[in-house]
């Protein structure tokens, strides 16, 4: 299975700036252009350009194969690796924001909160609190604020094509209060009217469920590699591996089969709305 299971590690911005840097002078000393360069990698340009430019961190696989392709003997990935702990993101988490932010299709399954891109500011607020050991309010704040801010993909002239399938269960929490729930409901209500947007709910009474082993999220980027990324109570792992995102892919398919229709899930929707 080729996966790999990221530890918790910081970006620092002048780290970046400078693994920027040393792409830059190595693409020129080896003849390509920024075009050139990402043709050969299967990247965007705009992609290659950023990471130049310190505005978009450098991933262990770009760079490892970078780093065969410009023959730079491992210098971008080390450069990577090491970079010191500072910044707010862990690089597992920024690795995954940048494949979302780019990605032509997104599947999500989640058993046990609503998915990040469907939530509101109260209730992924009240959903921060509730973590083990505590954030400080303003890691709270910070991290509420750019949870909101990955949802402008939702708002896309070209949005990606987008399935998300929840257990019903989620939708009777009473996270974050009374309050916070029903206007919880009526955003999902509303993200559920958006074209290329499928919300499915998966019945509490369902006699057969494909997602038992827990959540994860599939996503094509712009170069039709199709990847996954599941998160547990002690870690986070990204599958690239053909066969093993196929297996996911699979009991997705499942999934979607065993859930409610989208047009059921907003009925289910209006009904919880109704109530008193």
């Amino acid at each position: 299975m080729n996966s790999s299971k990221q530890q918790p590690r910081k970006r620092n911005l002048s780290t970046m700036r400078m693994v920027g840097a040393q792409l830059q002078a190595a693409r020129k000393a080896a003849g390509y252009t920024q075009r050139a360069l990402a043709e050969a990698v299967l990247a965007d340009e705009e992609t290659i350009a950023s990471i130049e430019q310190g505005r978009r961190p450098l991933l262990p696989d770009l760079a490892e194969t970078l780093d065969q392709l410009l023959d730079t003997k491992g210098m971008l990935l080390t450069g990577v690796r090491n970079m010191p702990e500072i910044d707010q993101f862990p690089l597992f988490a920024e690795q995954y924001m940048v494949h979302e932010r780019e990605a032509i299709a997104l599947s999500w399954y989640d058993n046990a909160v609503l998915p990040g891109l469907l939530q509101t500011e109260e209730y992924a607020r009240a959903v921060l609190r509730e973590r083990v050991p505590a954030f400080d309010e303003d890691e709270i704040e910070t991290k509420t604020a750019a949870r909101v801010e990955r949802q402008e993909i939702l708002q896309r002239k070209t949005p990606p094509t987008m399935s998300f399938i929840v257990w019903e269960s989620v939708l009777h929490l009473g996270i974050g209060g009374p309050k916070v729930r029903r206007e919880q409901l009526r955003r999902l209500h509303e993200c559920a009217e958006l074209p290329g947007l499928a919300l499915q709910f998966l019945p509490m009474n369902t006699a057969a469920h494909a997602g038992l082993d827990g959540p994860f999220t599939l996503l094509e980027t712009p170069d039709h590699l199709h990847l996954a990324y599941t998160e547990s109570q002690r870690g986070r792992q990204w599958v690239s591996d053909p066969e093993e995102v196929s297996i996911l892919a699979r009991k997705y398919a499942m999934l979607r089969s065993q859930a409610l229709s989208p047009q059921e899930s907003k009925g289910l929707l209006d009904r919880l709305l109704g109530e008193k």
